[in-house]
């Protein structure tokens, strides 16, 4: 009678340390990536194929969910009040962590307490486009055309974004005035620039080489350094003798409070992910940076220095979005 008692303890005890369903390897089922953008954005068309990858890299499908609004912020929102178990990510641009916090007096977030930085994805540069019909070719005779008509030429941007930052910049360079049109549907927004209803915008080589190849919009200038190799002919704004640069990223984050094994778990995931073959040969055609080997700390390091250097640009703006 005593042996079996000790057996059935035995069993029992067995029982009480073998894993449950919470302890199991990290991921067990599906992980949701929150696009704070409409379909058809930069960060929408990469997360589908970038996504695809690391859902093979972590053995669970990856599920990119677009939830645009409030210039991302809803989206944005929705992740900072997600279980930080690993499930949720926000796919995040410069915008919502470095720009946001000095264009809203009342953000219902704050960058660095309310998300956990995860791991790089990619960094590029916007490109001023223009409707084919307008009556400029260069970024010199645009720029020649807003000082003779203040006012009257529109661009369209996600009010508050980079894209609206850098249309701010550049009338600050040149002296000059054009009104913005807000856009939460970048499809509304491609649509109404090929119809001719906005003059132009401001976006990426991903996004806008379809309508450039068609001929239905003309790029003037990069907001590189350098020349873009999808653009050999279109010049960078400052050999054009504009002192506009600007440059955009993207990362990842999970809610404050994720455990730091599953951070690393997925900033290990994304750093394979973006030495895949595929992936790599995607982001270099689409004129994109490699920011894969961006762990959390050099992420955080990123944040803090960037939403230092947008507080200075946006004072410089003037740009105001309340």
């Amino acid at each position: 009678m005593m042996r079996r008692l000790l057996a059935f303890g035995v069993v029992l005890c067995s029982l009480a340390a073998s894993p449950t369903s919470a302890e199991a390897p990290y991921p067990s089922r599906p992980v949701t990536w929150i696009v704070p953008f409409s379909a058809g954005s930069v960060y929408d068309n990469t997360a589908r194929i970038i996504g695809k990858v690391l859902g093979d890299k972590l053995g669970q499908p990856v599920i990119v969910e677009n939830k645009p609004g409030a210039s991302g912020i809803i989206g944005t929102q929705l992740v900072q009040q997600a279980k930080p178990d690993g499930y949720t990510m926000l796919y995040s641009g410069v915008s919502p962590l470095a720009i946001y916090p000095w264009l809203y007096k009342k953000l219902p977030y704050t960058p660095l307490t309310s998300f956990v930085p995860v791991n790089g994805v990619f960094d590029t540069t916007p490109i001023l486009v223009v409707n084919a019909a307008k009556p400029y070719e260069t970024v010199n005779a645009f720029v020649d055309y807003l000082r003779k008509n203040p006012g009257k030429v529109n661009y369209g941007a996600t009010l508050g974004g980079l894209v609206h930052l850098t249309g701010e910049m550049l009338q600050v360079a040149t002296g000059t005035s054009m009104q913005v049109v807000p856009y939460t549907d970048f499809a509304k927004l491609y649509a109404d620039l090929i119809s001719g209803t906005i003059d132009g915008m401001f976006d990426f080589t991903a996004t806008i080489r379809p309508y450039v190849e068609a001929g239905k919009v003309i790029p003037l200038a990069v907001a590189s350094v350098q020349r873009l190799d999808a653009f050999p002919n279109v010049p960078t704004f400052k050999e054009s003798g504009i002192d506009v640069t600007m440059t955009a990223w993207a990362i990842v984050v999970m809610p404050a409070g994720t455990p730091s094994g599953i951070v690393q778990r997925m900033s290990t995931a994304f750093a394979e992910t973006m030495r895949d073959p595929a992936v790599a040969k995607y982001l270099e055609q689409n004129n994109f940076g490699n920011l894969g080997d961006l762990g959390p700390e050099k992420l955080r390091e990123l944040i803090v220095s960037e939403t230092a250097k947008y507080k200075v640009l946006v004072e410089r703006s003037g740009v105001s979005v309340e």
